[in-house]
């Protein structure tokens, strides 16, 4: 039956939820003292009104002791077995499950139960993240409010150690979350990403793609966050539209003060041996310390004669700055159509140095600070010297003006940190035949994609796919299996830069081995130095599906019984982050897709349609509406998160008008069934006062129930 029309809409909601105020005092609450792993007495007479607490009682614990979840793998071996596979898209332990994952799970549950109830063999395998950027974050973040300390104050080793304890409290929270959530999952199954086997499954997978070639070492611009000291991927990467001069807090900075952002400045270098300037632009003035060039049009008549004429620096008197033509780099209709060029920290400029073989000079360190190319301004934040060079240029008579300048600024998705284009020596993956072999499951429908809307997203990105950094300087995740080999009269002076030198294995021993055999030399001979940097999450996150079936045992009873999959079910925010990326590594590792189809919810947003943030104080733990919350306890969750003085007050004040008597007792089914009723829709702004709407429905449902029951037969 259609229960669709008979539920309250938002405004019936609110209405009873005020009628209610007026009504008689609930029932009293009659407590359910089932024993923990025992069935419920269904033949004691039912109370007198729903109540979730007492519904929901001891059923999990039961399930969980009679094992109702877990498969058979003998039995799904079977040539006709009619079995049923999806894995959990695992959350990550940085924190608490909030409501988008409550709708995942209830959508999750609702099929493997339709499932099981269908004769099917099924398995949903629970698992949790390392996460490796984002947990680092929250536990540095954690570590500074409640000691003062950093991690380099701790050191690698007791830092990790208190990594693994964030992981151990919130991994433990987070699997009661999944409890209480009441989702059909096998526990004796469940995996982390950060646990043995996942590790021997990665340590694998990077032999395996290194020895391909897959895998390989270059130097070139990443996306470098200062204040988390690591490069990230450009998904890891937001950014944000500036319609002009605006100035902005900077994380690693004074944090009184704010910098100018959306400001184009000019500036002049003279021409050596005349009196002539070029005047150039820039929204970064801090890197005209590392220009090494000036780029002109060929055609352009403003310049002619000048190619190849050198230009005074400023503050590097001996640095060689010259004038080149680059068609490609200049558009000489924008500007003075005039480049400056500092091909150590700009994409374009980085291109352009390599075509004509330009000196690249790097002049910050990797917290953001000048270096000591930087001359007068060495050791100062990246943004106080943009200030300190204009004022320089400005008592030189150097600068020419500033005006507005519309720009994108790209920010750490972590961190918030500005991101600063850096030369840095990464590991990267070819990612272009596993793109390729991507589109090709999707077009030929091998691969099913829902709603179909999202495969012109999937085209469009793995088509364009560039090669993928998989290294993070980070203290929390997988260490690369990379060794930096030493050996007496062969490699006296490792050079991390080069390829050549570094050698690969599943443990040190294999590395150990290996780097015996390709250099000649007896075992005794070899130092190994393995990599400090860690993988970027979401190498082994796109193994999952696989390494959490026990790969790379072929023959574990798992990896036989139960992959590939069948559904995989998610949000549709990380198809490119997640999905791409399983269904590349999984054709790559085991020439398989890694699961048939693939379905994508919508993001939950609050009733206003704004995307839940922590600091916006609108993101809801689904035990709060499931159990009810006051309001001082919501408020009190806030004082004590790892956000900012700013952020606790703005969300404190957001959740102050949202829910001025708290959040109302609505159970696990009223909450599950309004999470899975907005699937109807294309988009969900959650309003969590329509949850006790539906509450009053299974209050409505239970008094059905007892009416009828007390008008049977005995």
């Amino acid at each position: 039956m259609s229960v669709a029309g008979n539920v309250p809409n938002k405004n019936a909601a609110a209405d009873m939820a005020s009628k209610n105020k007026k009504a008689k005092p609930a029932p009293t609450f009659v407590p359910d003292n089932t024993p923990k792993g025992q069935k419920k007495d269904m033949t004691k007479p039912m109370n007198d009104a729903y109540h979730p607490k007492s519904v929901e009682a001891a059923w999990y614990s039961w399930w969980e002791e009679k094992k109702f979840f877990a498969p058979d793998a003998k039995k799904a071996q079977e040539p006709d077995a009619k079995k049923f596979v999806m894995v959990i898209p695992p959350p990550n332990v940085t924190g608490s499950l909030h409501l988008g994952h409550a709708l995942m799970l209830a959508i999750e549950d609702a099929v493997m139960r339709w499932r099981r109830m269908s004769g099917y063999e099924t398995l949903w395998l629970p698992g949790c993240d390392h996460a490796g950027i984002a947990t680092q974050s929250v536990v540095e973040k954690q570590l500074w409010k409640t000691n003062k300390q950093t991690r380099h104050d701790l050191g690698r080793e007791e830092f990790v150690k208190q990594v693994w304890n964030w992981k151990d409290d919130y991994g433990g929270k987070i699997n009661n979350q999944f409890r209480r959530v009441g989702i059909s999952v096998d526990w004796d199954r469940f995996a982390f990403t950060l646990d043995e086997t996942r590790s021997r499954g990665v340590n694998e997978a990077f032999v395996r793609m290194f020895d391909k070639g897959l895998i390989y070492r270059a130097t070139r611009l990443v996306n470098w966050s200062c204040k988390m000291k690591t490069a990230l991927s450009d998904l890891e990467v937001e950014h944000f539209e500036l319609d002009g001069p605006t100035m902005l807090p900077v994380a690693g900075h004074d944090p009184n003060k704010k910098y100018e952002f959306g400001a184009l400045t000019e500036f002049a270098y003279k021409i050596k041996g005349t009196d002539r300037l070029l005047v150039v632009a820039t929204t970064r003035l801090e890197t005209m310390l590392g220009d090494v060039a000036v780029a002109v049009h060929s055609k352009d008549p403003r310049y002619e004669g000048l190619l190849g004429k050198e230009l005074e620096h400023p503050f590097v008197p001996d640095r060689k700055v010259v004038i080149i033509h680059d068609d490609t780099l200049v558009n000489m209709d924008f500007g003075t159509g005039a480049v400056k060029i500092t091909p150590a920290h700009d994409p374009n400029d980085y291109n352009a140095g390599k075509r004509h073989n330009l000196e690249f000079i790097s002049v910050f360190d990797e917290d953001g600070k000048i270096n000591e190319i930087g001359g007068e301004f060495a050791g100062m934040m990246r943004f106080d010297a943009r200030n300190a060079v204009y004022e320089a240029l400005d008592k030189k008579g150097l600068i020419m003006g500033k005006k507005p300048n519309p720009m994108r600024l790209g920010k750490c998705s972590k961190s918030g940190d500005i991101i600063e284009p850096m030369l840095k020596p990464q590991w990267y993956v070819d990612c272009k035949d596993m793109a390729k072999r991507s589109v090709d499951a999707v077009r030929n429908k091998e691969l099913i994609i829902q709603p179909e809307s999202h495969e012109r997203t999937w085209f469009e990105w793995l088509e364009n796919i560039q090669d993928w950094c998989i290294s993070r300087q980070l203290w929390w995740g997988h260490r690369i299996p990379a060794y930096l080999v030493k050996i007496p009269g062969v490699i006296d002076t490792p050079n991390t830069n080069n390829h050549e030198h570094w050698i690969v294995g599943r443990t040190e021993e294999d590395a150990r081995a290996n780097a015996a055999k390709k250099f000649n030399v007896d075992p005794s001979k070899v130092t190994l130095s393995q990599d400090e940097d860690v993988l970027d999450t979401w190498f082994s996150s796109g193994l999952f599906p696989f390494t959490a079936m026990g790969w790379p045992n072929e023959d574990a009873d798992d990896m036989k019984a139960f992959f590939p999959g069948d559904l995989l079910e998610t949000g549709y925010d990380i198809l490119f982050f997640w999905v791409a990326r399983m269904v590349m590594m999984s054709l790559e590792l085991t020439d398989k897709l890694p699961f048939k189809k693939v379905f994508l919810h919508p993001m939950v947003r609050d009733e206003n349609g704004a995307k839940m943030s922590k600091s916006k104080g609108n993101v809801i733990d689904p035990l709060e509406v499931m159990d009810g919350c006051e309001l001082e306890v919501l408020l009190e969750k806030l004082r004590q998160s790892n956000l900012t003085k700013q952020e606790i007050d703005s969300g404190i004040e957001n959740k102050a008008r949202e829910y001025p008597d708290g959040i109302p007792e609505c159970g696990t089914d009223a909450l599950r069934f309004c999470l899975l009723h907005y699937m109807v829709q294309s988009s969900i702004n959650l309003d969590v006062k329509r949850v006790v709407g539906y509450r009053e429905f299974c209050n409505k449902l239970w008094n059905i129930i007892k009416f009828a029951l007390s008008n049977f037969p005995q």
